[in-house]
């Protein structure tokens, strides 16, 4: 009777600590990060590394960045106090300097390195900048579909409204390529107001891989000048495109420089992901907003991080369009290994969209029949639970399509699932071993 009586006094206390906690939590947390608590990111990674799956689902290279630029690192580590202290807080005076005069020969204009860039702790940095620093309260801003899902929530978080366009299957013959994905003109058109603040692209993309050919861009263009709109160019996989493709960067378009935040990352440039160095492009009159969030909030990125990549930078200057070039020598390595995921995923019977760009391959799934009746997670999209499944049950880990779409549009998108091949051959060996395990039935 005592223990019985104990258990019942410590069962009501941990339930009065429980309706305390959550009463608390209601009162603490501000309105605007309501909604977007969940990441996928965090779920996903977690899975992968509970069931020690093979990881191609997290966009990271497992090999390392050139050895000149480790070397550059080491050198900066030694380079005497000043590698170790603070440096300018809008960017490092040598990266600043060599990003300008870089990007300033890509775009076609002479680029200022002190008030045309803001260097940030990674592109998701970079972003959070722009949209804190430009989106106000009841500002509409457009986003092309698939997006980053990071879009979304920073939008919300800076009290704008994100309004949806989606990229669609063309209507007629086989998906094969991310250039079957197209922007309706006329749809995208209807999304513009009086209340559209800004457009957000992403090109090459993540997830489908679609480089935007320059004419498609010129459309986004001539909508963001009528309506006097900012663009919000994600271009982190500037340097990976595929057969051809060519990268166009809608700030060198006529009219456009005046009107456009463009993102890097030394991370997707250089493979060095975990450096978490990143910036903002633009005119001195857009920029400067997005300096003063970043002064209010990390003020300053590592000094010695930013010292290699300046380095990386200046190398890539030197032999631009050469052999010698790693932003020429990654995409025809990583050429390779598309094309080794897409012969796997093909001979399982799984329907790869062969990507122009980026660092991943989407796949049709909707032709596999599997079990999926786990009462877990039946409320959750289909290829929620197809990539819960072959994480689970084959050790496998990717990344449910849909989480790239936005709620209205989510659900014609569920039967893809994301794969990273921007890894070791040994990885995708493995991957592929599984795969195959899995057709035969094994």
């Amino acid at each position: 009777m005592l223990r019985r009586i104990a258990s019942l006094a410590v069962n009501c206390k941990t339930e009065n600590v429980a309706k305390f906690e959550l009463k608390m939590s209601r009162r603490l947390n501000a309105r605007r990060i309501e909604g977007v608590d969940k990441n996928i990111w965090v779920e996903f990674t977690q899975l992968a590394a509970d069931y020690k799956a093979v990881n191609l689902g997290q966009g990271f290279p497992d090999f390392s960045p050139p050895n000149y630029l480790q070397e550059a690192f080491c050198k900066a580590l030694t380079g005497g106090c000043s590698m170790h202290q603070y440096t300018r807080a809008f960017g490092h005076p040598p990266l600043v300097k060599i990003l300008a005069k870089f990007f300033g020969m890509i775009v076609g204009r002479q680029v200022d390195a002190m008030e045309d860039i803001l260097v940030t702790v990674g592109a998701y940095q970079a972003l959070f900048c722009t949209f804190q620093a430009l989106v106000d309260e009841g500002d509409e801003v457009i986003i092309i579909e698939p997006f980053f899902d990071c879009y979304q929530p920073m939008v919300m978080m800076a009290g704008g409204k994100a309004v949806y366009v989606p990229l669609r299957p063309r209507a007629e013959g086989k998906l094969l390529s991310s250039e079957d994905w197209v922007l309706s003109t006329e749809e995208l058109a209807s999304k513009f107001s009086q209340h559209t603040k800004a457009i957000v692209i992403n090109t090459p993309n993540n997830p489908l891989g679609k480089v935007y050919k320059r004419e498609e861009l010129q459309v986004i263009a001539d909508l963001c000048i009528k309506h006097d709109v900012v663009c919000i160019s994600d271009e982190v996989y500037e340097w990976l495109t595929y057969d051809g493709a060519e990268h166009v960067k809608i700030a060198s378009l006529p009219g456009m420089w005046e009107r456009t935040v463009t993102i890097g990352s030394a991370g997707k440039s250089f493979s060095a992901t975990g450096w978490k160095v990143g910036w903002a492009i633009g005119s001195d009159h857009i920029l400067k907003h997005l300096k003063t969030v970043h002064q209010n909030s990390v003020y300053h990125c590592a000094t010695a991080a930013q010292e290699a990549v300046a380095q990386g930078f200046q190398r890539e200057y030197e032999q631009f369009g050469t052999p010698e070039s790693y932003f020429q020598q990654l995409p025809d390595r990583l050429h390779h290994k598309r094309r080794k995921l897409a012969t796997c995923l093909e001979s399982v019977g799984l329907q790869p969209i062969l990507p122009e760009g980026g660092y991943f391959m989407i796949a049709d799934i909707s032709s596999i029949k599997v079990d999926l009746n786990d009462p877990n997670t039946q409320n959750e999209p289909h290829d929620y639970r197809f990539v819960k499944w072959l994480i689970k049950e084959k050790g496998l880990a990717t990344i449910p399509v849909s989480a790239f779409f936005s709620p209205e549009h989510r659900e014609d998108f569920q039967n893809y699932i994301r794969f990273c091949f921007v890894k070791e051959d040994s990885t995708l060996n493995a991957a592929e071993d599984i795969l195959r395990k899995w057709s035969d039935g094994k």
